[in-house]
């Protein structure tokens, strides 16, 4: 085998000598029909441990329990090799691609969330490794949960299809709240117009330097950055106009403090591939908004779930990579924000920050 072999339609015909399709589940090994794992309260339980070389294709997911914030309680772990600290370390909901606690049908190219409710978590993200994958399920619920799974895996008679890639990575972050600065004056689309408006208002605010503002990755090596689910919990009304006004920065291979960063946006809902303060759900292979929770006197309040999959644009980096979201313009607002994000690197990768215990991954009421 000279490379690792492709996986598009046109590529179907071509003959795989040598790979093997693997799986490991949790089949029930007494031969009967009880296919769950148990997770007792507090357990951290490996439930894949793969000897390479070889790549993992597709995971498929679904638990149960009595609480009703395990997508949250819930945490998946990943290592490669023989790394010390787990390239994977989210919430298995946020994981899979909504937070907040929720489940919800939505469906993307490399994640879905599939009926019954959003309850059967999909991942079709490639995660290449030479020598050993291992996969752990975390449960920080009171209760113990049941676990059901599937881990689709090819195995490669010698490690040359997996020698110059990338190990596949997620983390999850939040910021509750972010610190926003703007002022309690109720505004509508017609305070724009007004002469406070054009004296100097929020809008003109400048950010210069991206120091305050929302981090969703920041990583340390050489790879490229696929993408990442986005949740805002918008929660104070008077401070919430429109929480769509903040820029994406991406520093790519830039010191500290250099300005601008290679990547500069236009503002979130830009960065997400949808326009004019969207208050519709919609799902694509690449972006979606698969949450929305306004109302129509509040258009944005409560919580909302955005993601962008750079499938077909990977965001390359050599040294360093920081990619950050303004919380409303020049930061002005404060609201519970949340991200998963993915990519791709050689390891060792930068340590990642401690996972915040499991109070402070609950959802807002």
């Amino acid at each position: 085998m000279s490379a690792m072999f492709g996986t598009s339609l046109g590529d179907l015909p071509r003959l795989r000598p040598g790979v093997k399709r693997m799986r490991a589940s949790s089949w029930d090994r007494s031969g009967g029909n009880d296919d769950r794992w148990r997770l007792e309260a507090g357990q951290a339980r490996s439930i894949v441990d793969l000897e390479g070389p070889g790549c993992v294709k597709h995971i498929w997911m679904t638990w149960c329990g009595d609480d009703e914030h395990l997508p949250r309680k819930l945490v998946l772990r990943a290592w490669w090799d023989e790394e010390g600290g787990a390239s994977v370390e989210a919430p298995l909901g946020d994981f899979f691609g909504v937070g907040h606690g929720r489940l919800v049908n939505f469906t993307s190219l490399p994640l879905t969330m599939s009926p019954e409710d959003g309850r059967g978590g999909n991942c079709f993200f490639p995660m290449p490794f030479e020598l050993r994958a291992r996969f752990e399920v975390l449960n920080e619920a009171d209760h113990e949960a049941f676990l059901y799974f599937y881990v689709d895996y090819e195995s490669y008679p010698d490690p040359e299809p997996v020698r110059d890639m990338g190990y596949f990575h997620a983390q999850w972050r939040r910021e509750n709240p972010t610190g926003g600065w703007g002022d309690d004056r109720p505004r509508d689309w017609k305070w724009f117009e007004s002469e406070a408006w054009k004296e100097g208002g929020i809008w003109r605010m400048p950010n210069l330097d991206g120091k305050d503002n929302y981090l969703i990755l920041e990583a340390e090596g050489a790879g490229h950055y696929v993408g990442c689910n986005l949740n805002i919990d918008c929660f104070e009304q008077r401070k919430n106009v429109w929480y769509g006004e903040g820029d994406d920065m991406i520093w790519i291979d830039q010191d500290p403090g250099d300005w601008p960063p290679r990547l500069h946006g236009t503002g979130t809902e830009d960065y997400f591939n949808t326009a004019f303060c969207p208050k519709q759900t919609f799902s694509a292979p690449y972006h979606g908004v698969p949450l929305y929770s306004g109302t129509e006197a509040w258009p944005w309040k409560g919580k909302n779930s955005l993601y962008r999959f750079h499938i077909e644009d990977p965001v390359y980096f050599e040294k360093n990579i920081r990619v950050t979201l303004e919380h409303g313009h020049a930061n002005n607002l404060a609201n519970d924000y949340s991200s998963t994000a993915y990519w791709y690197q050689k390891d060792p990768h930068r340590p990642f920050p401690p996972l915040p215990d499991v109070k402070a991954r609950m959802p807002r009421p």
